[in-house]
């Protein structure tokens, strides 16, 4: 039977901060004055914002939570640096992900 591979955690986070990011370019000039022509438009844009900020934040933490680290510590992390931060706590979480797990002792 085919099973699907679900994505993790950690891409998830950071498929939500480059949603993030894209939203968040639409603030900048040129782009803003195509945005804020209309109300729809803006209010869809803010709230896709807000939307991809909060996903990416509870995905970061769910990912560091599974790596074993205090997921607490690592979404403040982000919060308060955001999005240097956020960028950040997501390659070091990718580096811990991908170093080599020590064999349990039997």
């Amino acid at each position: 039977m085919f099973h699907a591979r679900h994505p993790s955690a950690l891409t998830l986070a950071t498929l939500a901060l480059l949603v993030c990011v894209a939203s968040g370019a639409a603030l900048l000039p040129p782009l803003v004055d195509v945005m804020v022509s209309s109300t729809l438009q803006a209010r869809s844009f803010g709230a896709t914002l807000v939307l991809a900020m909060l996903l990416h934040w509870v995905f970061l933490g769910i990912a560091a939570q599974r790596q074993g680290r205090h997921a607490v510590g690592w979404v403040l992390l982000s919060v308060l640096l955001f999005p240097i931060g956020s960028a950040a706590a997501l390659v070091l979480l990718g580096w811990q992900a991908a170093q080599p797990q020590p064999e349990p002792a039997h």
